[in-house]
């Protein structure tokens, strides 16, 4: 049967629910439980609100008047400008009739269109399978395409509350080794537009300073205008995001974390970025931050029961360390893949 493929119209909702469906359903096939779903109305906001770090175009494809694959290509605009986001995922039910590599090459062929020649993507398994992705479908699918396997991550999760005794005993032992330097916690946007440009130089540091494996990847731009911007778009998605900031004497931040709760799914929360500043490493900062960080989080009282989730590199032993003595537990693994053209 013949593949259509169309862009999505970001103002249709039923092909953009439609195309959203695709993904999650295949998401959910590789990792299980341990799938974490868009909802619809924080897609449709992403879709509808324009943004000056990135471009996206979606596309679907359909049999039969019925979309059975999803793609995504993602277009930097401000740093990587040679480089390209690819996502491909099929139904299932409807895979191994060549859906997949037809959508592929069509989003391939966006990416080249926009002068995009390193082509980055992502794909997931369940925790049980190995760690190099040998064997699990979106990888395979990948090296036939010439995709390059580059950086193994695991997820990991624990169920909120975390015992306070528990967070006590880490933020001592993390305060012996920072006592010299102050730690900010806030919720909701950047409260201090001072302190955003020290904050931004350090985040945009976070996809280098991580462990990378065989990835090539450039820093993110710092701008200012862009933060904003994608602040008041996650207001907009619901999503409430908990920050905390180490500050050293001079007063620029020295290490931050990310907390990402969002309110059309109930059951999770996000760790998302949590970097020490390598002139003030060896000061237990990440610790520091994280717990202090996970207290003002808990102490709302509104997201006991969720499952808080976390991904690090296979090989980022230091962190790892951390969400273990926090009750982190492995539960799904991914693969990091690049393809130069």
């Amino acid at each position: 049967m013949t593949l259509q493929i169309e862009v999505v119209d970001p103002f249709d909702d039923d092909v953009l629910r439609a195309w959203l469906d695709v993904v999650n359903i295949a998401d959910e096939f590789e990792r299980g439980e341990a799938a974490t779903a868009w909802t619809f109305p924080e897609i449709r906001v992403l879709a509808r609100e324009p943004r000056k770090h990135i471009k996206e175009v979606r596309v679907t494809g359909s049999v039969d008047g019925v979309v059975v694959a999803s793609g995504q290509v993602r277009l930097p605009q401000l740093d990587n400008l040679s480089a390209a986001d690819i996502e491909v995922s099929v139904l299932p039910e409807h895979r191994r009739r060549g859906y997949g590599s037809e959508l592929l090459q069509f989003c391939e062929q966006v990416a080249k269109e926009h002068g995009r020649t390193r082509f980055d993507a992502m794909t997931a398994w369940k925790y049980d399978g190995p760690p190099d992705g040998t064997g699990t479908s979106g990888v395979e699918f990948g090296k036939v395409h010439g995709y390059v396997f580059g950086l193994g991550d695991v997820q990991r999760e624990v169920t909120l509350p975390v015992d306070d005794a528990l967070l006590d005993e880490l933020a001592a032992e993390a305060a012996a080794y920072s006592g010299g330097y102050e730690l900010r916690t806030w919720s909701g946007p950047f409260p201090d537009d001072d302190l955003l440009p020290s904050y931004l130089e350090l985040s945009s540091k976070l996809i280098t300073e991580a462990p990378t494996g065989d990835m090539d990847y450039e820093e993110e731009a710092v701008d200012i205008e862009s933060h904003r911007v994608q602040e008041a778009i996650m207001v907009k998605q619901g999503r409430t995001m908990f920050t905390t900031v180490a500050l050293d004497g001079d007063g620029e931040v020295a290490a931050f974390t990310d907390l990402m709760a969002p309110s059309h799914d109930t059951t999770r929360v996000y760790q998302w970025g949590t970097l020490a500043s390598r002139a003030h490493r060896g000061h237990r900062l990440g610790l520091a931050v994280k717990i202090a960080n996970l207290r003002a989080l808990q102490a709302t009282g509104e997201y006991d029961g969720r499952r808080l989730v976390t991904w690090n590199a296979e090989v980022n032993d230091h962190m790892i360390g951390i969400n273990h003595r926090m009750g982190f537990v492995p539960t799904a693994r991914a693969g990091e893949l690049q393809k130069k053209v």
